[in-house]
C-alpha cells in the first residue's frame, strides 16, 4: 500500500506525506488527529467482537485515540464521508410517520395550525356544551 492511496479517517485529507508504518505519534497534518487508531485499520469492523478482526489484538477501549497495537494494518476506506442523501431520507421517514413538514398536504383549508387542532379535537370529542 502507497501513502498516497490513503486518508485520514477522521477528515479525509491525503496522507501522502506520511511515512508507513504510522508510528504511535503520527497525526493528521490538517485536523490533527491521532492516525495510529483502530478507525483507521483494515481490521476495524463495528459487528465483530470488540471491533477488531484481528484475533490476537489486545482490547482497546477507544478506538478514535492513538494505541499500541502492532496489527495496524492502514485501510485505504478508513474516512467515510458522511452520507447527506441518507440523512435527508431518514429525516423524510420520520416526517411522514409523525406527519410533520407536510403542513400544505394535511391542511388544505389554509388554516392556522392552532384552528385545525381545535377543529380536529372538536371533531373527535365533540362540541363542549355548556
Amino acid at each position: 500500500m502507497k501513502p498516497e492511496d490513503l486518508s485520514c479517517w477522521k477528515c479525509g485529507t491525503s496522507l501522502k506525506d506520511i511515512l508507513l508504518p504510522f508510528s504511535r505519534m503520527s497525526k493528521c497534518k490538517s485536523c490533527q488527529t491521532d492516525l495510529h487508531v483502530c478507525k483507521m485499520c483494515e481490521f476495524y469492523d463495528t459487528t465483530v467482537n470488540n471491533s477488531c478482526r484481528e484475533p490476537v489484538a489486545e482490547k482497546v477501549t477507544d478506538k478514535t485515540r492513538k494505541n499500541f497495537c502492532g496489527y495496524l494494518q492502514p485501510s485505504e476506506t478508513a474516512h467515510q464521508a458522511k452520507s447527506t442523501s441518507h440523512a435527508s431520507d431518514s429525516k423524510q421517514q420520520l416526517d411522514a410517520l409523525f406527519g410533520l413538514g407536510s403542513e400544505e398536504k394535511s391542511n388544505p383549508t389554509g388554516e392556522p395550525p392552532e384552528d385545525e387542532a381545535r377543529r380536529k379535537l372538536e371533531e373527535l370529542f365533540g362540541k363542549d356544551k355548556k
